[in-house]
């Protein structure tokens, strides 16, 4: 619309010029239709006019466009909340149902992470809300207020007066035209004087509207650019802010769930009594290793399954090494320290304090033993 108007404006132009340059040639001189413009003060509050709206319209372009982000950033973004908060559900679940028999560190961890999804999701959401209240609704606003509206208006008017004028001054010139062909004829001579008073009537008007458009629009042009730059600098601090966040959140996060990872990997070395006797022997019987204690006699607890906390290396054929995380078949448990049992197909003694006792293991683990 925009185009099509400037078209017919500059179509107008180059008719009215044709026109004056006939009545020229044929009149001899006279009242030229630029003459209207020949003010330079009114050109160049012409010129100024023409640079404030297309000025204000590319600013209300770009704050609609603004609009149009953010509101698909929210859209976006609380969809992405709702699957967090789903996540955020699921991971509490799981650390509050799980029934592991090997530890609990997997379930802390998905606690950890609920909570800290839960807290970046409710920043999520406060971005968003803020996004909306404090960028999108302000310039909204703008861009569908009545102050832009009603300077636009006014020049706008502007426009059509001074189209106007343009039109009365060929008028005019055709007046004088015809008042030089009659010999001054009374009817032809009024008529001109008549046409001449609304043309200045006209430039007069169109000096005052002039002011008072390019006066609305500068205003509107001012609080444009002061506005767009406040929503701007809301929308950067207001993202700054919830990434600050939730930095600090997964920088907690992260230093819980390494901690606890650290403490399994490095969990601290039973003291083993170097005056701790060697283990008891083995002595073959029937092809099957059977242990005694020093006394004669085996100390027994009856079968259970344990957990390896700390690597042990054997140093003897009696011995049995271990890593973390083995599971092994403990059959015997000595007065002095050693305990005896299986684990991946090799039986011997390794020092009791290296594992702890399972109540429940799964199945897979079990199949690891033997």
């Amino acid at each position: 619309m925009e185009t099509i108007r400037k078209q017919a404006t500059k179509l107008r132009e180059q008719v009215a010029k044709q026109q004056q340059a006939v009545l020229k040639q044929f009149g001899g001189g006279g009242y030229s239709s630029d003459n209207v413009f020949a003010d330079e003060a009114e050109l160049q509050q012409h010129q100024k006019l023409e640079k404030l709206y297309l000025s204000t319209r590319a600013a209300k372009h770009f704050q609609r466009d603004i609009v149009r982000g953010v509101e698909g950033y929210i859209v976006t973004g609380s969809k992405q909340v709702e699957i967090g908060t789903k996540l955020s559900e699921d991971s509490r679940k799981y650390g509050t149902e799980n029934t592991c028999t090997s530890g609990s560190t997997l379930s802390k961890a998905s606690l950890s992470f609920s909570r800290a999804r839960a807290q970046m999701e409710k920043e999520r959401g406060n971005l968003l809300k803020a996004l909306g209240t404090q960028v999108a609704e302000p310039l909204r606003a703008m861009v569908m207020g009545a102050p832009l509206e009603d300077a636009r208006h006014l020049a706008q008017r502007y426009d059509k007066m001074r189209q106007e004028a343009e039109a009365q001054a060929i008028e005019v010139s055709r007046r004088q035209a015809k008042v030089r062909e009659t010999s001054g004829h009374p009817d032809h001579v009024m008529k001109l004087e008549a046409a001449e008073t609304k043309l200045q009537d006209l430039k007069m008007n169109m000096t005052i509207l002039g002011k008072e458009a390019c006066s609305a629009m500068v205003a509107v042009e001012a609080q444009q650019q002061r506005l767009t730059l406040q929503r701007l600098i809301a929308m950067v601090e207001g993202e700054r802010a919830y990434h600050q966040r939730a930095l600090q959140i997964l920088e907690q996060l992260e230093g819980e769930m390494i901690s606890e990872r650290q403490r399994i990997e490095a969990a601290p070395t039973p003291i083993f009594d170097n005056n701790m006797p060697p283990p008891p022997p083995y002595e073959e019987v029937n092809g099957v290793f059977a242990s005694e204690t020093q006394n004669g006699s085996t100390d027994s607890m009856g079968y259970f399954l344990g957990e390896v906390m700390c690597p042990y290396r054997a140093e003897s054929d009696v011995e049995l090494s271990l890593s973390i995380g083995d599971y092994v078949v403990v059959r015997k448990v000595s007065g002095n320290g050693w305990a005896e049992g299986e684990s991946k197909g090799k039986a011997g003694w390794f020092p009791y304090e290296y594992i702890e006792r399972r109540e429940r293991v799964l199945a897979s683990k079990v199949a690891e033993v033997f």
